[in-house]
């Protein structure tokens, strides 16, 4: 009963964490790292997750060291993480705004929720950059290099002759 309930729990942190990390792809968010981690949980259980891991693992650091390649672009990830930072406290805070077409006189979806979520995002994205700095920029780091596959190649049997 309890190895059933683990696994139940291990597979609903594991479908979480990758649905999170799909909203996160396209929403503010570390989308990346999260879908990583659900495929990591997932990997314990399941050979496609397990399949999977590797293709997401190696675009996920393609990713953190492009963050990181020259100064500009260094500096635009840190510009955009504070900003995000800042627009968490502007929802937080739910100021009264001009009313501008079907905005207005509140920010939309403002609140705690959204102000948090915003701003644990930036703060992610800080944490993210800093560890892509310290890995690529200071220690001077590599790229991991992508493990081959196991699976078999099919080779065709010897007696077959190519046609004329």
């Amino acid at each position: 009963m309890r190895r059933k309930v683990r696994t139940l729990g291990r597979t609903v942190l594991g479908w979480a964490l990758v649905a999170a990390g799909l909203v996160a792809l396209v929403l503010p968010g570390p989308g990346l790292l999260l879908l990583l981690s659900g495929l990591i949980v997932l990997s314990r259980q399941y050979e496609w997750a397990r399949r999977s891991l590797e293709p997401v693992r190696s675009k996920a650091f393609q990713v953190a060291q492009a963050s990181v390649d020259n100064w500009w672009q260094m500096v635009l990830s840190l510009l955009g993480a504070l900003c995000l930072i800042v627009a968490g406290m502007l929802w937080w805070a739910d100021p009264d705004i001009p009313q501008v077409w079907k905005f207005g006189p509140h920010l939309p979806a403002a609140g705690w929720g959204t102000g948090l979520g915003l701003i644990v995002s930036g703060l992610v994205a800080l944490g993210l950059i800093a560890y892509s700095f310290v890995t690529f920029r200071i220690r001077g780091e590599e790229l991991p290099r992508p493990t081959t596959s196991t699976r078999p190649i099919a080779t065709p049997p010897a007696n077959i002759e190519d046609p004329p």
